[in-house]
């Protein structure tokens, strides 16, 4: 689970206005603060397979979101992967 300070975060560094909290761009921050550390859980506990079906959810919602983001608004597209480091 994502602290609320690590959310905060994480929306101020995507955010595209001071109220933007459920765009695109946001939640697929989110999603990745949230993949990143239930990807060191499964690290650890590697017969947690619950956790991983909910990750592989995770993964493919933000997956979704990212084509989302690249057929509406290219450039923003392409400043939500570098921040966020993602291939593609």
């Amino acid at each position: 689970m994502l602290t609320t300070r690590k959310k905060q975060n994480v929306i101020k560094e995507l955010e595209a206005h001071d109220t933007d909290t459920g765009s695109a761009s946001v939640q697929i921050g989110l999603l990745s603060k949230q993949i990143d550390e239930l990807t060191k859980h499964l690290k650890s506990n590697p017969k947690d397979n619950s956790s991983r079906r909910g990750l592989l959810k995770m993964v493919s919602k933000r997956r979704k979101l990212l084509d989302y983001l690249s057929k509406e608004n290219q450039k923003r597209y392409a400043s939500v992967v570098k921040k966020l480091g993602l291939k593609k």
